[in-house]
Protein backbone atom coordinates (compact mmCIF):
# COMPACT_ATOMS: atom_id res chain seq x y z
CA UNK A 1 0.00 0.00 0.00
CA UNK A 2 1.39 3.38 -1.07
CA UNK A 3 -0.29 6.37 0.57
CA UNK A 4 0.21 10.04 -0.21
CA UNK A 5 -0.44 12.20 2.85
CA UNK A 6 -0.77 15.91 2.14
CA UNK A 7 0.11 18.34 4.91
CA UNK A 8 2.01 15.61 6.71
CA UNK A 9 4.39 18.00 8.45
CA UNK A 10 1.49 19.74 10.14
CA UNK A 11 -0.33 18.88 13.34
CA UNK A 12 -2.89 16.19 12.47
CA UNK A 13 -1.00 15.00 9.39
CA UNK A 14 2.22 14.26 11.28
CA UNK A 15 0.32 12.44 14.01
CA UNK A 16 -1.47 10.41 11.34
CA UNK A 17 1.80 9.41 9.68
CA UNK A 18 3.19 8.23 13.02
CA UNK A 19 -0.01 6.26 13.61
CA UNK A 20 0.03 4.55 10.21
CA UNK A 21 3.73 3.60 10.20
CA UNK A 22 3.39 2.14 13.68
CA UNK A 23 0.21 0.18 12.96
CA UNK A 24 1.01 -0.83 9.37
CA UNK A 25 4.81 -1.17 9.15
CA UNK A 26 4.65 -2.41 5.54
CA UNK A 27 2.72 0.61 4.25
CA UNK A 28 4.69 3.21 2.35
CA UNK A 29 4.03 6.89 3.07
CA UNK A 30 4.84 9.86 0.85
CA UNK A 31 4.44 13.09 2.75
CA UNK A 32 3.69 16.20 0.67
CA UNK A 33 4.04 19.48 2.54
CA UNK A 34 4.88 23.02 1.48
CA UNK A 35 6.35 23.78 4.92
CA UNK A 36 4.43 26.98 5.58
CA UNK A 37 4.49 28.44 9.09
CA UNK A 38 2.47 25.54 10.54
CA UNK A 39 4.49 22.76 8.88
CA UNK A 40 7.50 21.48 10.79
CA UNK A 41 9.71 18.56 9.76
CA UNK A 42 10.83 18.26 13.38
CA UNK A 43 7.41 16.65 13.91
CA UNK A 44 8.73 13.69 11.88
CA UNK A 45 12.39 13.66 12.86
CA UNK A 46 12.14 10.28 14.57
CA UNK A 47 10.94 8.57 11.36
CA UNK A 48 12.87 10.48 8.69
CA UNK A 49 15.17 7.47 8.17
CA UNK A 50 12.33 4.98 7.95
CA UNK A 51 12.67 3.20 4.59
CA UNK A 52 8.88 3.32 4.13
CA UNK A 53 8.68 7.10 4.59
CA UNK A 54 9.51 9.82 2.08
CA UNK A 55 9.12 13.59 2.28
CA UNK A 56 8.48 15.77 -0.76
CA UNK A 57 8.34 19.55 -0.43
CA UNK A 58 5.56 20.62 -2.75
CA UNK A 59 2.68 23.04 -3.07
CA UNK A 60 -0.60 21.21 -3.63
CA UNK A 61 -1.52 23.93 -6.15
CA UNK A 62 1.46 22.97 -8.34
CA UNK A 63 -0.01 20.58 -10.93
CA UNK A 64 3.31 19.35 -12.31
CA UNK A 65 4.77 18.52 -8.91
CA UNK A 66 1.59 16.86 -7.70
CA UNK A 67 1.27 14.80 -10.87
CA UNK A 68 4.77 13.36 -10.37
CA UNK A 69 4.23 12.50 -6.70
CA UNK A 70 0.76 10.98 -7.10
CA UNK A 71 1.74 8.60 -9.91
CA UNK A 72 1.80 4.98 -8.75
CA UNK A 73 0.12 5.60 -5.39
CA UNK A 74 -2.96 3.82 -4.06
CA UNK A 75 -4.55 6.34 -1.68
CA UNK A 76 -4.45 10.06 -1.04
CA UNK A 77 -5.21 11.24 2.50
CA UNK A 78 -5.67 14.98 2.16
CA UNK A 79 -4.94 16.94 5.36
CA UNK A 80 -3.21 19.97 3.79
CA UNK A 81 -5.16 23.15 4.48
CA UNK A 82 -5.03 26.64 5.84
CA UNK A 83 -7.00 26.20 9.04
CA UNK A 84 -6.83 29.13 11.46
CA UNK A 85 -10.13 31.05 11.61
CA UNK A 86 -8.57 34.30 12.85
CA UNK A 87 -6.11 34.33 9.93
CA UNK A 88 -8.96 33.72 7.48
CA UNK A 89 -10.82 36.73 8.86
CA UNK A 90 -7.74 38.91 8.35
CA UNK A 91 -7.09 37.62 4.81
CA UNK A 92 -9.13 34.96 3.03
CA UNK A 93 -7.12 34.76 -0.20
CA UNK A 94 -4.71 31.99 0.79
CA UNK A 95 -7.58 29.95 2.27
CA UNK A 96 -9.45 29.99 -1.03
CA UNK A 97 -6.30 29.22 -2.98
CA UNK A 98 -5.03 26.34 -0.83
CA UNK A 99 -8.25 24.80 0.40
CA UNK A 100 -10.27 25.02 -2.81
CA UNK A 101 -7.87 25.17 -5.75
CA UNK A 102 -5.31 22.93 -4.02
CA UNK A 103 -7.98 20.30 -3.43
CA UNK A 104 -9.08 20.53 -7.07
CA UNK A 105 -5.50 20.01 -8.27
CA UNK A 106 -5.25 16.87 -6.14
CA UNK A 107 -8.62 15.62 -7.37
CA UNK A 108 -7.58 16.09 -11.01
CA UNK A 109 -4.38 14.13 -10.37
CA UNK A 110 -6.35 11.42 -8.57
CA UNK A 111 -8.65 11.01 -11.59
CA UNK A 112 -5.75 10.92 -14.08
CA UNK A 113 -3.85 8.30 -12.11
CA UNK A 114 -6.89 6.26 -11.10
CA UNK A 115 -6.28 6.58 -7.36
CA UNK A 116 -8.10 3.81 -5.50
CA UNK A 117 -9.26 6.01 -2.62
CA UNK A 118 -9.27 9.76 -1.89
CA UNK A 119 -9.78 10.56 1.82
CA UNK A 120 -10.64 14.23 2.28
CA UNK A 121 -10.14 15.63 5.78
CA UNK A 122 -12.67 18.35 6.56
CA UNK A 123 -14.11 19.98 9.70
CA UNK A 124 -17.31 20.24 11.71
CA UNK A 125 -17.17 24.00 11.13
CA UNK A 126 -18.69 23.56 7.66
CA UNK A 127 -22.08 23.02 9.33
CA UNK A 128 -21.97 26.32 11.19
CA UNK A 129 -23.41 26.91 14.66
CA UNK A 130 -26.29 25.05 16.29
CA UNK A 131 -28.03 25.91 19.59
CA UNK A 132 -29.45 22.45 20.23
CA UNK A 133 -29.05 18.95 18.86
CA UNK A 134 -26.32 17.55 16.63
CA UNK A 135 -25.50 17.83 12.95
CA UNK A 136 -25.70 14.70 10.81
CA UNK A 137 -23.64 14.14 7.67
CA UNK A 138 -26.67 14.85 5.49
CA UNK A 139 -27.38 18.30 6.97
CA UNK A 140 -27.01 21.46 4.88
CA UNK A 141 -23.67 23.25 5.12
CA UNK A 142 -23.82 26.74 6.60
CA UNK A 143 -20.25 27.97 7.21
CA UNK A 144 -19.67 31.26 9.03
CA UNK A 145 -15.98 32.08 8.61
CA UNK A 146 -13.92 32.36 5.40
CA UNK A 147 -11.98 29.32 6.63
CA UNK A 148 -15.12 27.21 7.09
CA UNK A 149 -16.49 28.42 3.75
CA UNK A 150 -13.31 27.36 1.96
CA UNK A 151 -13.51 23.91 3.55
CA UNK A 152 -17.19 23.59 2.64
CA UNK A 153 -16.30 24.51 -0.94
CA UNK A 154 -13.60 21.84 -1.00
CA UNK A 155 -16.07 19.28 0.36
CA UNK A 156 -18.47 20.09 -2.45
CA UNK A 157 -15.69 19.82 -5.00
CA UNK A 158 -14.75 16.37 -3.67
CA UNK A 159 -18.37 15.21 -3.88
CA UNK A 160 -18.68 16.61 -7.40
CA UNK A 161 -15.68 14.55 -8.53
CA UNK A 162 -17.41 11.48 -7.13
CA UNK A 163 -20.53 12.22 -9.17
CA UNK A 164 -18.81 13.38 -12.36
CA UNK A 165 -15.78 11.12 -12.57
CA UNK A 166 -16.69 8.26 -10.25
CA UNK A 167 -13.67 9.04 -8.05
CA UNK A 168 -13.72 6.81 -4.94
CA UNK A 169 -13.85 9.43 -2.19
CA UNK A 170 -14.58 9.54 1.53
CA UNK A 171 -14.92 12.73 3.59
CA UNK A 172 -14.33 13.09 7.33
CA UNK A 173 -15.51 16.08 9.39
CA UNK A 174 -13.93 16.20 12.82
CA UNK A 175 -14.48 18.34 15.87
CA UNK A 176 -11.67 20.42 17.43
CA UNK A 177 -8.41 18.45 17.64
CA UNK A 178 -5.70 18.95 20.24
CA UNK A 179 -2.55 17.18 21.35
CA UNK A 180 1.19 17.00 20.61
CA UNK A 181 2.73 18.82 17.62
CA UNK A 182 -0.01 21.47 17.30
CA UNK A 183 1.19 24.91 16.25
CA UNK A 184 0.62 27.31 19.18
CA UNK A 185 -1.89 29.60 17.50
CA UNK A 186 -4.80 27.32 18.38
CA UNK A 187 -6.33 27.80 21.81
CA UNK A 188 -4.98 24.82 23.79
CA UNK A 189 -1.29 25.02 22.79
CA UNK A 190 -1.49 28.82 22.83
CA UNK A 191 -2.75 28.85 26.40
CA UNK A 192 -0.29 26.19 27.55
CA UNK A 193 2.75 27.90 26.06
CA UNK A 194 1.71 31.34 27.32
CA UNK A 195 1.16 30.04 30.84
CA UNK A 196 4.58 28.38 30.76
CA UNK A 197 5.98 31.89 30.23
CA UNK A 198 3.71 33.24 32.98
CA UNK A 199 1.71 35.26 30.46
CA UNK A 200 -2.04 35.77 30.60
CA UNK A 201 -4.29 33.85 28.21
CA UNK A 202 -6.66 35.76 25.87
CA UNK A 203 -10.22 34.45 26.17
CA UNK A 204 -12.83 35.67 23.68
CA UNK A 205 -15.69 37.59 25.37
CA UNK A 206 -16.95 35.65 28.41
CA UNK A 207 -15.76 32.26 27.13
CA UNK A 208 -19.29 30.90 26.75
CA UNK A 209 -18.84 29.45 23.25
CA UNK A 210 -19.07 25.65 23.14
CA UNK A 211 -16.79 23.20 21.35
CA UNK A 212 -16.41 19.42 21.18
CA UNK A 213 -12.80 18.33 21.70
CA UNK A 214 -11.04 15.20 20.46
CA UNK A 215 -7.48 14.06 21.15
CA UNK A 216 -5.54 13.97 17.90
CA UNK A 217 -4.61 10.30 18.29
CA UNK A 218 -8.29 9.38 18.53
CA UNK A 219 -8.99 11.37 15.38
CA UNK A 220 -6.15 9.57 13.58
CA UNK A 221 -7.64 6.23 14.64
CA UNK A 222 -11.00 7.37 13.29
CA UNK A 223 -9.52 8.42 9.92
CA UNK A 224 -7.69 5.08 9.77
CA UNK A 225 -10.96 3.24 10.48
CA UNK A 226 -12.89 5.19 7.87
CA UNK A 227 -10.15 4.75 5.26
CA UNK A 228 -10.10 0.97 5.71
CA UNK A 229 -13.72 0.17 6.54
CA UNK A 230 -15.76 3.21 5.49
CA UNK A 231 -18.04 3.15 2.48
CA UNK A 232 -16.81 4.94 -0.62
CA UNK A 233 -18.83 8.05 -1.43
CA UNK A 234 -19.81 8.62 2.21
CA UNK A 235 -19.15 11.35 4.79
CA UNK A 236 -18.26 10.56 8.42
CA UNK A 237 -18.44 12.97 11.35
CA UNK A 238 -15.70 12.46 13.94
CA UNK A 239 -16.02 13.58 17.56
CA UNK A 240 -15.45 12.32 21.10
CA UNK A 241 -18.44 13.97 22.80
CA UNK A 242 -16.30 16.22 25.00
CA UNK A 243 -18.48 19.34 24.98
CA UNK A 244 -17.06 22.24 26.96
CA UNK A 245 -17.43 25.99 27.03
CA UNK A 246 -14.20 27.86 26.37
CA UNK A 247 -14.11 29.09 29.97
CA UNK A 248 -14.47 25.50 31.26
CA UNK A 249 -11.62 24.40 29.02
CA UNK A 250 -9.48 27.33 30.15
CA UNK A 251 -10.02 26.48 33.81
CA UNK A 252 -9.00 22.86 33.17
CA UNK A 253 -5.74 24.07 31.63
CA UNK A 254 -5.11 26.53 34.47
CA UNK A 255 -5.66 23.79 37.04
CA UNK A 256 -3.14 21.49 35.36
CA UNK A 257 -0.55 24.24 35.30
CA UNK A 258 -1.23 25.46 38.84
CA UNK A 259 -2.22 28.92 37.65
CA UNK A 260 -4.97 31.17 39.09
CA UNK A 261 -7.98 32.44 37.17
CA UNK A 262 -6.42 35.90 37.30
CA UNK A 263 -4.27 34.67 34.39
CA UNK A 264 -7.35 34.97 32.15
CA UNK A 265 -7.62 38.12 30.07
CA UNK A 266 -11.01 38.59 28.43
CA UNK A 267 -10.65 40.09 24.95
CA UNK A 268 -13.00 41.38 22.25
CA UNK A 269 -14.99 38.58 20.66
CA UNK A 270 -14.05 37.17 17.26
CA UNK A 271 -16.03 38.43 14.27
CA UNK A 272 -18.82 36.03 13.32
CA UNK A 273 -17.92 33.76 16.25
CA UNK A 274 -19.98 30.54 16.07
CA UNK A 275 -21.54 29.79 19.44
CA UNK A 276 -21.71 25.99 19.37
CA UNK A 277 -20.31 23.21 17.18
CA UNK A 278 -21.92 19.82 17.65
CA UNK A 279 -21.95 16.78 15.37
CA UNK A 280 -23.31 13.27 15.73
CA UNK A 281 -20.76 10.47 15.36
CA UNK A 282 -23.39 7.71 15.28
CA UNK A 283 -22.45 6.73 11.73
CA UNK A 284 -18.77 6.42 12.69
CA UNK A 285 -19.60 4.41 15.81
CA UNK A 286 -21.39 1.85 13.65
CA UNK A 287 -17.97 1.11 12.12
CA UNK A 288 -16.66 0.36 15.61
CA UNK A 289 -15.16 3.71 16.66
CA UNK A 290 -14.62 4.39 20.34
CA UNK A 291 -12.23 7.06 21.68
CA UNK A 292 -9.33 5.67 23.69
CA UNK A 293 -8.60 8.81 25.67
CA UNK A 294 -10.71 10.69 28.18
CA UNK A 295 -10.55 14.47 27.91
CA UNK A 296 -8.69 14.79 31.21
CA UNK A 297 -6.09 12.17 30.29
CA UNK A 298 -5.57 13.74 26.88
CA UNK A 299 -5.11 17.20 28.39
CA UNK A 300 -2.56 15.77 30.84
CA UNK A 301 -0.59 14.22 27.97
CA UNK A 302 -0.76 17.44 25.96
CA UNK A 303 0.52 19.64 28.80
CA UNK A 304 3.31 17.13 29.47
CA UNK A 305 4.37 17.13 25.81
CA UNK A 306 4.69 20.91 25.59
CA UNK A 307 6.54 20.98 28.91
CA UNK A 308 9.08 18.54 27.47
CA UNK A 309 9.69 20.83 24.49
CA UNK A 310 11.10 23.61 26.66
Amino acid sequence: MRIVVTGGAGFIGSNFIHHILKKYPKYKIINIDNLTYAGNLHNLKDIERNKNYKFVKADICDRKQIDKVIKGCDWIVHFAAESHVDRSIESADIFTLTNVLGTQVLLDAAVRHKIKKFIHISTDEVYGSRKKGFFKETDILNPSSPYAASKAASDLMVMAYRTTYGLPIIITRSSNNFGPRQYPEKVIPLFITRLMKNKKVPLYAKGENLRDWIFVEDNCCAVDLVAHKGKVGEIYNICAKNHLSNIQLTKKILKRMNKPTTMIKNVKDRLGHDFRYAVSNAKLCKLGFKPKYSLDKALDLTVEWYAEQL
